[in-house]
Order: structure tokens, then sequence, then C-alpha cells
């Protein structure tokens, strides 16, 4: 058995010198360390809880990628995908560094991709002890027997207490996480958002896995049925990927990053989950409630004086989380692969309340669906932010997504044409008006939609079963089990056709302004896989 706290490994190759390294150390350890430099506190739950400190999410305009041989000609270079100097990621990196040399530090080794053959081994070292926890709950976990001789492939070096001179180090701010292939190293610094780390990785693997690999790399949930059926759920934060895979029916294969392979198999980046708590409740998400306990990390909660946590508050931010690792979940499937994917879910949290709540898309419009990657903003969640606004993410994931989106998209159809899936668009946003007038559509009902898809209860898809809506296109459900069949319309639910169409083509108006950057890249049967119908 490997003494991890004893075992002596060296940093010097990362130029690390004269550092206290805690190697490897256990979940349990590294909560009592967090403790202990009164960096978090124990919730009632168990779980540990800590404060990110300045930022409570990821600050997308310090991403960086180093722009280089390998880069140059293969990354979509745009306000998402920032370019860095090679030579000034080298004097960053040394400055970070020297700055961790002296101190005490965590390491962890670990990997990503469940599926051996895709297996990227990883290293990371961080500053806190509670963002190795992290690292320990959302990265798969080695055995020993292959920690004996682990060979990191990538590195992460995060470093929350090191702050950036944007005029000397050539970032914009005193924080960022960039990204460099040719060295393989994910560096982040002036940031506690332990999301990050993951998405460091992510991003990475977004680059390797369709330029050298030849697999789709995807932001979204997996589960798997009792018949081996898999079915995708892709959708922006706060759309539901998390809740709607948890399902005591299905084997959940991850909630965030997979990968889709030429095998037609799918397989989670990932060895846990990072899951948004606000408004949670044991009643709603049983299975994420009773995943928060000793060895997950609840982060910017609000909790009293007795660790009980008020998950309704957002004094310090609406994007609360909690990360665990996945075996905190009962029914998880093992290893983390599914074959045979059947049904995918495109979920988007609609606050304008004019999509349906469920439709069947056809490719084409799959296609212009996942590269438009819709959701909205509703009031409170962004300084500003008073009435809906629309929200646009190229394949449900933009800020991850290095290579341009329709090479994303062009996966994506392929593997959906070879495989026969069924692809459906969800709302798990507003009904009978927009946000401030209609009310969120309950859990349960986009439950039994879904459960409906997955047991092949929606009917053929034909005049008699569906109806076409006038706007998007889409064809919507006339009737769903354990759904009440006037919430299928959402222009019914509304009880006002003029406020409802006239929203409707604003909506549409928006997808189309948001498309014509990628027009030219598409192809005439994915455009006119959106709204075709124009306000007038």
């Amino acid at each position: 058995m490997i003494d991890t706290n004893t075992k002596s490994i060296s940093l010097n190759s990362l130029g690390i010198k004269n550092a206290t390294i805690r190697y490897q150390l256990t979940s349990n350890e590294l909560h009592n360390e967090t403790i202990k430099k009164e960096q978090g506190v124990t919730s009632s739950l168990g779980a540990i809880a800590v404060n990110t400190g300045e930022f409570t999410g990821r600050s997308p305009l310090d991403r960086f990628i180093v722009k280089d041989e390998i880069t140059k000609d293969e990354v979509w270079w745009s306000k998402i995908n920032l370019p860095f100097e090679a030579d000034k990621f080298d004097k960053l990196y040394d400055k970070v560094v020297n700055y961790l040399s002296e101190k005490e530090i965590f390491v962890r080794d670990s990997y990503a991709c469940a599926d051996k053959d895709y297996k990227l081994n990883i290293r990371v070292v961080t500053e806190y002890p509670w963002s190795n926890m992290f690292a320990y709950n959302m990265f798969l976990r080695p055995t020993e027997e292959e920690l004996k001789n682990f060979s990191p492939e990538w590195t992460v070096i995060n470093a929350p207490g090191f702050m950036a001179n944007p005029e000397v180090d050539g970032t914009r701010q005193h924080n960022f996480a960039i990204l460099n292939f040719t060295r393989k190293i994910a560096l982040i610094g002036g940031t506690g958002y332990t999301g990050e780390i993951k998405k460091g990785i992510f991003s990475a693997l977004n680059f390797i896995l369709p330029v050298y690999k030849n697999t789709l790399p995807m932001h979204c949930s997996a589960n798997v049925g009792k018949e081996g059926d898999t079915a995708i759920f892709f959708g922006l934060s706060g759309t539901g990927k998390t809740t709607l895979s948890t399902d005591p029916n299905r084997s959940l294969i991850g909630d965030d990053e997979h990968g889709w392979t030429e095998e037609n198999t799918v397989f989670n980046f990932e060895g846990g989950c990072y899951a948004k708590v606000i408004n949670l409740s044991a009643e709603q998400e049983p299975e994420i409630f009773a995943a928060i306990k000793k060895g997950a990390i609840l982060e910017n909660v609000v909790m009293d004086a007795n660790g009980v946590v008020d998950f309704a508050d957002t004094s310090i931010t609406p994007n609360t989380r909690v990360s665990y690792p996945i075996y905190h979940i009962d029914n998880i499937q093992e290893p983390s692969i599914g074959k045979n994917p059947k049904n995918i879910f495109f979920l988007t949290a609609d606050a304008f309340g004019v999509l349906p709540p469920i439709s069947k898309l056809t490719p084409a419009q799959a296609a212009y669906h996942f590269i438009s990657g819709y959701t909205a903003k509703v009031a409170g969640t962004e300084a500003g932010v008073t009435e809906p606004v629309p929200s646009f993410s190229a394949c449900f994931g933009a800020p991850f997504m290095p290579l341009h989106p329709t090479r994303y998209a062009e996966m994506l159809s392929k593997k959906m044409k070879d495989a026969g899936v069924h692809v459906w668009l969800v709302n798990t946003g507003w009904s009978g008006g927009k946000y401030g007038i209609g009310r969120r559509m309950p859990l349960k009902y986009t439950r039994a939609m879904i459960t409906a898809v997955l047991n092949g209860n929606l009917g053929d898809y034909t005049y008699e079963d569906y109806h076409i809506h006038s706007v998007f296109g889409v064809a919507q459900p006339r009737t769903c089990p354990g759904v009440p069949t006037e919430l299928l319309s959402p222009r019914s639910t509304w009880n006002n056709d003029e406020e409802y169409y006239k929203t409707a083509f604003q909506l549409s108006n928006a997808f189309r302004i948001n498309f014509k950057q990628f027009e030219e890249f598409a192809n005439e049967e994915i455009r006119r896989g959106g709204p075709q119908r124009y306000a007038l």
C-alpha cells in the first residue's frame, strides 16, 4: 500500500523548488486540512463549505489559449478563444512556480476519460487543500497499482493567491486561466473558483479528441436504461442537465462532460459531479441532495450558526455549487461508459415562454439548434438584466470549445444519422407567459415528458400525434402521459395570441441574428433548420 503522505515526488521539472509537497491526500485529510487552515467550515450535512473569494464563477474574458504551431491554424480565434503569446506564457509560468516554491502545496495524480483508450493522465498542483479536494471529486481516481508508475501527460497548476500584473504579464487583469497545448499545461491564477480547474481540462479535451481521436466531445450529461439505451442531455448551466440525468430508474454515466466515439460509445470525462444548488430541496432533487455529505464541497452557500444551509439565499452568488464524487450517487454506471445512444435532449430554459415544453427536431433543426445553443438570462442573473435576454452559446458550451462550432456540429450530425438517434428540444423554462408573468415548467412534468420519450410513449411522428409550431417549425406532441394536454401547446397557455406571437417573433429574430455569424459555414439544409417565419 502506498503511503501517499510520505511518498517522495519531485516537482523540479515543473520549476517548483523546495516546496512541502502533500501528495495524494485522501478526501477526509483534505477536508481536515481545510478546516485546520480556517479556509472552510463543516455544514450540518457533513459537506465542507468554502467561499471561493472574489470570483464565484468563471471569468470568460480571462481565458486564453497559447497561439503556437499546434493551435494557430486549428483554433477558432474569437472573443471566446483569446490568443496568448508563448513567450508571455513562459514568463508568467515562471512567476507562478516561483510563487509556489517553498510553500506547502497539494499534489494529486488523476486522470480524465473513463474509456481506457482515451485516458488522459493529469497531475494537479494546488495552493489550497480544498482545490485539491475538488480535483479528487471531479477527476477519475487511479488505483494504487496505477499510481506506482503514474506518468502525467497534462499538468494543472492552480495558484489562487498569485496576482498577475496585466501591463507586464499580458493578461487582461490579475486573474487568468491559460491553456498551452505545446507544454500541456493549464495555468490558473488569481481566482479561487474551482470550476476553472475542470473546465481547463474539458477545453483541452475539446481540442484533443476531435483533432487527434476523431471523437466528439460534448458538454452534456448522460444516462443509460436497463435495456442499454443511452440518453444524452445537452444544456447550458441552469437548464437541468444534472437534475434530469440523475434518474432513479436509469444509471448515471455522468453529469457534464462526455465523448462520443467512432465505436458509438459514450464515456464520461470525469469522476464526479458539479451541480448548481440554488433552491435545491430533498423533495425536488433527492439524489443530488443526498449526495451532499462528507466528501462533498459546497461553494459560496449561506449557512446559519449551526451550519444549516439556506439553499435559497443568493446573497453571495446565484451560482452556488456542490462538487461530489460520482459514487455519492447510488445508481451509477460502472465504468462510466454507455453504448447505443438512442435519444438526445437539447435543454433550454426559455424565459420568453414561447418554445414548446418538448418538441421533436429534424436532422437539420438539430444541427441548427446545436450550433445556436439557446437559453435565456432572467432578471437578477447579471447586473442590469431586468427583462428576459436571449443567450446563445454554440454547441451548448462555446466557452470551452477551441474549434469552430461547425466542426463539432458536423461530427454530431454524422453520428446522429449513423446511430439513428432521435433529437428533442426540451424547454425547462417558462409557460403561460414570459418570466415575471408565466411560471417555470414544473419539474415533475418535464420528467414525465423525458420518461415518455425514453419509453417510446410519445406517439408516431404523424399529423395525428404532432403539431408543427407555426414560428419555429418544430413538431410538438399533442398528448403526453402524465402531462396536462394544455401545457404541451405554449400558445394555448398564454390566453393571448397577439402577445404570444409578438414574443415568439421577437425570439425567432434573435435566433436569426445570432446565426448570421455561422451562415457562411452552414449548408442550406442547416440554415433552413431555424425559424422560417418573420415578424410583419
